[in-house]
């Protein structure tokens, strides 16, 4: 059995309810983030879903110099905040360096380790030593059974505060294939394992100088890795993702969401 960790109130892993970790890729407006926020605690409450809001305030590895990468963190933590207080939902950022880290931890509940910087000693130091719990993704490139060596790095902070969390592996070029004997073998160290959905079927780079994707198949992957057995799933949704600034290929229509929740928590009481 998983380890459980809380987040304000939102359990993952031992025997608790399958958690929904979603948003928006970027925080594009406030108009735009708050508005999702709503739409997504409505559901929750509505649902009884164990709900945490993630938005990011930077991107820091977009495909081009071109590409919208947010706000910024001053701005973007100041609309995570007033989602934080006036909806009363644990909210998750990305974090790209020791000293966003330091501002970040101030404001957001779960720090997030980006894929690409999953192997970062002195990041993943400085998340476990903010005391907060700390998302790790799962580097492209990396083996789950690598993980072993990025937990034990957060671990030596003395913060056992850790959630890992699948978003696909590279399978040639601007390709992602999701290995579920992955969420088998992360569970084994005994943190709770997230499944992100949308990200798994992302095409890195695929759009030429943009990352492209097919959102379609994120619900089928998600009904398959409830099935595997996680203890969350983390997934970005807009009202329209063929307008959203960032990741528009591989979002999911909020309007989605709902139906597809209610069959993940199908699957999860029977698996």
């Amino acid at each position: 059995m998983t380890k459980t960790v809380n987040v304000k109130g939102v359990k993952f892993g031992g025997q608790h309810p399958l958690a929904l970790i979603a948003g928006p890729c970027v925080i594009e407006s406030r108009a735009l983030c708050m508005d999702m926020a709503k739409r997504l605690c409505g559901m929750a409450k509505r649902m009884n879903v164990p709900f945490v809001f993630k938005a990011s305030y930077d991107k820091a590895n977009r495909t081009s110099i071109k590409s919208y990468r947010g706000p910024g963190i001053a701005k973007g933590l100041e609309i995570l905040a007033e989602i934080k207080a006036k909806y009363n939902v644990p909210v998750l950022t990305d974090v790209h360096s020791e000293q966003e880290i330091v501002i970040a931890s101030k404001v957001v509940d779960i720090l997030q380790i980006p894929a690409f910087l999953s192997r970062q000693t002195d990041i993943l130091l400085a998340a476990g030593e903010s005391g907060k719990v700390v998302n790790i993704k799962k580097g492209q490139f990396l083996a789950p059974l690598d993980m072993e060596h990025v937990i034990a790095k957060v671990e030596s902070t003395g913060n056992k505060k850790i959630l890992l969390t699948e978003r696909g592996a590279s399978f040639g070029y601007n390709t992602l294939v999701a290995d579920m004997r992955s969420l088998l073998v992360m569970r084994e160290f005994g943190y709770p394992v997230i499944f992100d959905c949308t990200h798994s079927v992302q095409s890195p780079g695929g759009a030429g100088d943009a990352s492209g994707g097919d959102g379609k198949y994120a619900p089928y992957l998600a009904k398959a890795a409830v099935a595997v057995g996680v203890d969350g799933i983390f997934l970005e949704t807009n009202v329209d993702p063929s307008k959203a600034l960032s990741d528009k290929a591989n979002a999911m229509p909020f309007a989605e969401v709902p139906k597809l929740w209610k069959k993940l928590t199908a699957i999860n009481e029977v698996k």
